[in-house]
């Protein structure tokens, strides 16, 4: 493994426990089952998009959300480019279709940008752009060298 960073959405997780707080206040004011539903959909929600892992291995890309129920991978032999890039604040944190392609982000605006064969592009967003560019630039070098295809 090249590199391996589990970003977590600190203003998301705040978020969360803010209306799970408010909701369990409001339910010992007036008791409701639908406080209750809330609260512990919230709680799964902090759980599946609290944080976004990122891995490059020696031949792919990896990110998921959370526990690794939403995630997306990619050969590193099908990346053209990678590039570090700044998302505008509307982009919003989460999964993402934004005008240069799908994105994951769970917090702040930075973000690596990889440019796919196919034409497509996919925005990984970090709080480490250098460190995880320098990581795919990296694994796509050893996969080149090492003739992979």
């Amino acid at each position: 493994m090249i590199y391996k960073h589990t970003q977590i959405g600190i203003a998301i997780l705040v978020a969360f426990a803010a209306v799970a707080i408010l909701m369990l206040v409001l339910r010992t004011i007036q008791p409701s089952w639908v406080d209750l539903v809330v609260v512990v959909t919230l709680a799964v929600l902090a759980l599946v998009f609290g944080t976004l892992t990122v891995e490059v291995g020696a031949s792919k890309v990896s990110c998921w959300f959370g526990f690794g129920l939403i995630r997306k991978e990619f050969s590193l032999m099908e990346i053209d480019e990678v590039s570090i890039v700044r998302n505008p604040w509307f982009y919003g944190w989460g999964i993402r279709l934004t005008p240069e392609g799908w994105m994951f982000n769970v917090s702040g605006f930075d973000a690596v940008q990889l440019h796919l064969a196919s034409g497509k592009r996919f925005r990984i967003g970090t709080d480490e752009p250098q460190r995880l560019e320098a990581a795919i630039r990296e694994g796509i070098a050893t996969c080149s060298d090492n003739g992979e295809t």
